[in-house]
């Protein structure tokens, strides 16, 4: 199975999650979702079903699996969703077969849906997961 050209969200963690909502809001003229509100990240959704997520940088490094430390991390998750719960895990086997490395196994979520993390060749973070919530082709 190939891994769809598909990017969902660019997550960026950041030190202050007040003040970056305000940068983005009252600075730039962006408007949130009110998706997520309730759950420390804020959502601002873009053009071709793309979102740009605010997340406090620990909680994120925390999230992919690399512990409370932020050093070495640069903060930034690229995520795509998945249609099918299992397709999670198969990704993160080609993801890794391919030469990249997994940050957190496949796993459920409160919230409803299955997520895992791994690293490119550079290092890069990207999430899989898939939201029962969404389907790939309602994000555009």
């Amino acid at each position: 199975m190939p891994f769809q050209q598909r990017l969902h969200f660019i997550t960026l963690g950041v030190s202050d999650l007040a003040r970056s909502r305000a940068f983005y809001e009252q600075g730039l003229g962006w408007v949130a979702s009110e998706r997520g509100k309730s759950s420390g990240v804020v959502y601002f959704p873009l053009r071709n079903g793309l979102s740009l997520a605010l997340f406090p940088k620990s909680a994120l490094a925390e999230e992919v699996g690399l512990g409370p430390a932020v050093n070495g991390f640069s903060g930034t998750v690229l995520s795509q969703n998945v249609g099918q719960r299992e397709e999670v895990g198969q990704l993160l086997h080609l993801a890794q077969q391919a030469g990249g490395h997994i940050l957190k196994p496949a796993e459920d979520k409160a919230w409803g849906g299955h997520v895992g993390y791994f690293a490119d060749l550079d290092g890069y973070v990207w999430e899989v997961v898939w939201n029962p919530k969404f389907s790939p082709d309602e994000l555009g």
